[in-house]
């Protein structure tokens, strides 16, 4: 079979060896079963310690292990009944696995909601001895240090319980949404760049985005938004119930917003995410210029926003098989030693990763998994450059993942989403330096830069905006501003005026891009992406010149997990976020980028 084809087969009609192995979590849905049944134990063995962990150190260091034992068999269950439903979303019993491993984790949310007042409740002194005198606690030190900067923002046990229970609930809109955008929308007919009738869907439209054929590139940005324009006041609500969530969310924990309580969970100054916003700002001059250069040499009159993803050059071969785009990833990533690659190739030949897409398929990749559990990684692969940096991408997420639960236990054993980005995109960067060592031919050579040039477009800037819309967004309406779908398609419309006004004539649909985005479901994610290229600039960077001391420092980022903030750890690993100078790092990148650009063009011209 080909790896890229306009309709997606079916799931069944797939090689097994480009398909992820879920048996490796779970043999049968029988074992999973059993798991469930273990789980469903769990709430009533903790809430048998309400009022009895204030009494001493050692059933505070049970109750804590035994809550450690409950979760993370709760969250093996979740990610296979999450991962079987992603493969295939028209299937309905992987859904239903879903909702009641859900509905369980909220029953056993509900069950721990008295520990968190409860030993607020112990005096700080005693809460120390209990500390001193138990190898368990001494062992969460740091756990106990959150508990107690989150301390104004506990609520009593009853409003706890409350809240705990409502969980559920909070994931209905984004439950929604990915029913309606990857199960039950069908998208437009359109005529490809060979004149024949094709579907388009969510994975081929970056396709369609980059061809050569300006009506290819307006029909597909017309189809796709026309229909999203057609659906606005549904998404509408879906959104702004997603919104109402947060706020709900953030007045039960007493937070000054949706924003404040956001931050609060990584211990992110507020001033991190506006020093971001306005950093970006001071740079858009410099987006104009490359702009300005892409305008030129497409030859257009007016550059629309379907002219922003189409590559710069003429016909340049990009295709590259699965198996090829492999070798190449792990080559790239020897600067990060043999432990690193050595891993990444046995997890490939372990089947972490799900490639191809299928019909019913969820939309997009990313990288999942568990504590107890391999990494995985969903792809859609569309075999090109741009799907070969997705694999990079995903596997610096697993690989991250895999190092920090090798070194911290079950309760240290995640990295925040602050630095969630980081590694993934440090893994692009390296890629990018390698292929353009690599490449001598002048059309590839340019292509890779323009890629480079919209990986920082497309990962900074855009992402910025789409941060600056949800800042918006929530500011109206905790202000008590409804958001109808007028006010949210006028506020992306003046970001995206702003934004690209300057070189750009910013199309009317483009008002409604803001009900295609996923990630507002998982509300304010996406600054992250921003400051994650930044960090990761730097960090490559550093691996690259420095060599071994770089990639001691990154690795044992790598391994920290949550055992320390998360901007504590990415200063150790050589980059201070508390400073708009990583931000301003990664524009200077994107400078020289465009200045090799220009001078290489030139050079072929």
């Amino acid at each position: 079979m080909t790896e890229t084809t306009n309709t997606p087969p079916a799931r069944a009609d797939l090689p097994v060896e480009l398909t992820w192995d879920l048996t490796t979590i779970f043999a049968t849905t029988a074992d999973w079963e059993a798991a469930f049944a273990l789980a469903s134990t769990y709430p009533e063995k903790l809430a048998s310690y309400k009022g009895r962990v204030r009494r001493s150190a050692r059933l505070l260091a049970e109750y804590l292990g035994l809550n450690d034992e409950a979760f993370k068999l709760l969250h093996k269950l979740y990610v296979y009944a999450s991962m079987s439903s992603d493969q295939d979303t028209t299937v309905s019993a992987p859904k239903a696995l879903k909702e009641r491993v859900l509905k369980l984790w909220s029953d056993t949310s509900a069950a721990t909601s008295f520990y968190l007042p409860e030993v607020l409740s112990i005096k700080p002194e005693r809460l120390a001895r209990f500390i001193a005198s138990s190898k368990a606690l001494q062992a969460r030190q740091h756990e106990f240090d959150e508990i107690n900067r989150g301390r104004a923002h506990v609520r009593s046990h009853e409003v706890q319980e409350l809240l705990a229970t409502s969980q559920i609930i909070g994931q209905g809109p984004d439950t929604i949404y990915s029913a309606l955008a990857y199960a039950d929308l069908v998208l437009p007919m359109i005529k490809g760049d060979d004149g024949q009738e094709v579907r388009l869907t969510e994975d081929n439209y970056g396709l369609f985005l980059d061809s050569k054929n300006r009506d290819v590139r307006r029909a597909a940005f017309e189809a796709m938004f026309g229909t999203y324009r057609g659906l606005r006041n549904t998404v509408a609500a879906m959104y702004a119930a997603q919104v109402n969530v947060d706020i709900f969310r953030a007045r039960s924990a007493k937070h000054a917003g949706s924003l404040a309580q956001a931050l609060h969970g990584t211990n992110v100054p507020m001033s991190v995410y506006d020093s971001l916003v306005d950093t970006v700002h001071a740079n858009l001059p410099l987006l104009h210029r490359y702009l300005d250069v892409r305008k030129r040499i497409l030859g257009v009159d007016e550059l629309h926003m379907y002219d922003l993803y189409v590559p710069l050059l003429g016909e340049v071969d990009d295709k590259i098989a699965y198996a090829d785009a492999q070798e190449t990833v792990l080559a790239a990533l020897a600067p990060l030693g043999e432990e690193y690659v050595n891993a990444l190739r046995e997890g490939f030949a372990a089947r972490w990763v799900d490639v191809m897409p299928n019909k019913g398929k969820a939309g997009g990749a990313y990288s999942g998994g568990a504590y107890t559990t391999n990494p995985f990684i969903l792809l859609n692969w569309q075999g090109n450059i741009d799907s070969m940096f997705t694999l990079a991408h995903e596997a610096g997420h697993s690989m991250h993942s895999l190092y920090t639960r090798r070194t911290q236990p079950f309760h240290y054993g995640d990295y925040t989403m602050f630095v969630a980005e980081v590694a993934s995109t440090t893994n692009e960067a390296l890629l990018a330096h390698y292929l353009l060592s690599k490449t001598t031919d002048p059309q590839m050579r340019l292509y890779i830069i323009n890629s480079q040039l919209e990986g920082i477009r497309t990962t900074l800037i855009r992402q910025t905006l789409f941060a600056e819309f949800e800042r918006e967004a929530h500011a109206r309406a905790e202000a008590g501003e409804p958001l109808t779908p007028d006010l949210l398609c006028e506020i992306h419309k003046a970001l995206n005026e702003k934004y690209y006004g300057a070189a750009v004539k910013v199309d009317d649909l483009i008002e409604i891009e803001w009900a295609r985005i996923p990630h507002f479901y998982n509300s304010f994610y996406v600054y992250q992406y921003a400051t994650g290229i930044s960090s990761a600039t730097a960090l490559a960077r550093q691996i690259l010149t420095e060599g071994k001391p770089a990639v001691e420092r990154y690795l044992n980022f790598l391994k920290g997990g949550s055992s320390d903030y998360s901007i504590n750890l990415l200063k150790g690993a050589g980059v201070d976020l508390s400073t708009p100078a990583p931000i301003q790092a990664a524009f200077d990148a994107f400078a020289e980028y465009l200045t090799l650009f220009e001078k290489e063009y030139a050079q072929l011209a």
